[in-house]
């Protein structure tokens, strides 16, 4: 019989097929369809599949027909932890975006974001605190567990990025100046460390990034980051640990819960200073 799958899109590739995160999908086969509710008659043909729920779809319509699609027939995605048994509202739509959001992409907000306002940034400012902007598109993986029971065998989801010429010359100006750079969440420092050089030089860039950042990393830019308290078994809880030690993070996360802390994407924020 039939079965109801749920598709997050992931990103777009060269060829006009979509990397997708299937759910309920144990019959969806390389060379099956998937016929989507509400689309008109547009389905989606399986090209492959992967163990960790990912695979690539081509959908049967024009890039203009698929965004109407969207438009019409997809919702927001937020993580699992958030549930909407009634669907998502528009209170949602607006309260999961930042002020920054400025390219469609992005299958989850960037959730470091969330804490600014244009007060904030006006009292930062006041205080000779400067803000680069670089572009993110938070990938499906932010919402997956580490699977593997070795590190080296996980294999990190992509995320694709750029980072402008301004940017890059901010930032190089304010490290010539003895200034420190803050990355504003965990896929901004992972974009950054990326594009930069073993000097710490960063250079405009554009392209994916599948940086795995665990402890032992050599981090060459980010001097803070601002990030939210994550999932346990998480490749962004591996990521804060190896930017501020094992053991900061371990009495950082038992403060947290000790004070009634909110954690994950509408939670709480933390200021960690590299190891």
């Amino acid at each position: 019989g039939d079965a109801r799958i749920g598709i997050t899109l992931d990103r777009p590739l060269a060829d006009g097929t979509w990397r997708v995160l299937l759910r309920n999908a144990r019959r969806a086969r390389p060379g099956e369809t998937i016929a989507i509710d509400g689309a008109g008659g547009i389905a989606a043909e399986v090209i492959d599949r992967a163990p960790d729920g990912s695979a690539t779809l081509r959908f049967d319509c024009d890039a203009e027909t698929f965004r109407a699609m969207l438009d019409r027939a997809a919702s927001l995605a937020l993580p699992p932890y958030i549930p909407r048994p009634a669907g998502i509202s528009e209170q949602d739509r607006q309260d999961y975006q930042t002020m920054f959001a400025a390219e469609e992409g992005a299958v989850a907000a960037p959730t470091a974001g969330l804490h600014f306002t244009e007060t904030v940034l006006a009292a930062l400012a006041e205080r000779g605190v400067g803000l680069a902007t670089v572009t993110l598109h938070v990938g499906a993986g932010t919402f997956l567990p580490v699977r593997e029971d070795q590190l080296e065998r996980h294999k990190l989801h992509a995320e694709r990025g750029l980072i402008g010429p301004e940017t890059a010359a901010l930032v190089n100006a304010t490290r010539a100046r003895g200034g420190r750079i803050v990355a504003v969440g965990t896929t901004s420092l992972r974009v950054l460390e990326t594009a930069a050089a073993d000097d710490g030089t960063l250079a405009p860039w554009h392209g994916e990034t599948e940086l795995f950042i665990t402890p032992g990393y050599r981090f060459r830019l980010v001097d803070r980051l601002m990030t939210n308290f994550h999932l346990p078994k998480s490749t962004l809880l591996m990521l804060v640990a190896a930017f501020a030690g094992l053991e900061r993070m371990r009495a950082a996360y038992a403060h947290a819960i000790a004070r009634g802390y909110r954690f994950y994407s509408y939670g709480d924020a933390s200021l960690l200073e590299r190891a």
